[in-house]
């Protein structure tokens, strides 16, 4: 992330231009071209990451927020008509599945967040006039913490 927004940052420099952000699990789901979509990449470390969002008039709603968390804790919906999307699937179809079993219609591990998805996100923050200078442009993470100390490690503690 920090090397994909450098690059950004400087591109937009070069070019005088500003730039946008965008959630990758919302380009997941404009990806997918579906109205209900269950958003999961595999984080690692036995992880996912997880968004629950559906299409509005004006795009992307998040009806449960973008978080990490363990496959098997993953947030309930309600309702069916659902698509899964993203690696997350992949990796952790079972539980996943386990979870949503009664909510989905389809699950679709080999969608990815495509640069075609991300302009249409970008474009009407764009005309909006919501875009940034490039100096603002900083990743958002969802897991900051990926490592224990030596203390931590003699412990005993895990993440």
């Amino acid at each position: 992330m920090r090397i994909a927004c450098g690059v950004a940052q400087g591109l937009a420099f070069g070019a005088g231009l500003p730039v946008v952000g965008v959630n990758t699990l919302m380009a997941l789901a404009q990806a997918s071209e579906a109205d209900k979509v269950l958003a999961c990449l595999d984080a690692r470390m036995g992880e996912i990451y997880h968004a629950v969002l559906v299409r509005d008039g004006t795009g992307w709603r998040e009806t449960i927020a973008t978080t990490v968390c363990k496959p098997e804790l993953a947030p309930a919906v309600s309702g069916d008509g659902w698509v899964g999307v993203g690696s997350g699937w992949g990796v952790y179809a079972q539980a996943l599945s386990a979870i949503y079993e009664a909510n989905l219609t389809q699950i679709r591990p080999e969608v990815t967040p495509t640069a075609n998805a991300i302009l249409q996100l970008a474009t009407p923050i764009f005309a909006a006039g919501k875009a940034l200078s490039p100096s603002e442009a900083m990743p958002i993470y969802i897991r900051n913490r990926v490592a224990l100390t030596t203390q931590e490690r003699e412990q005993g503690q895990r993440l």
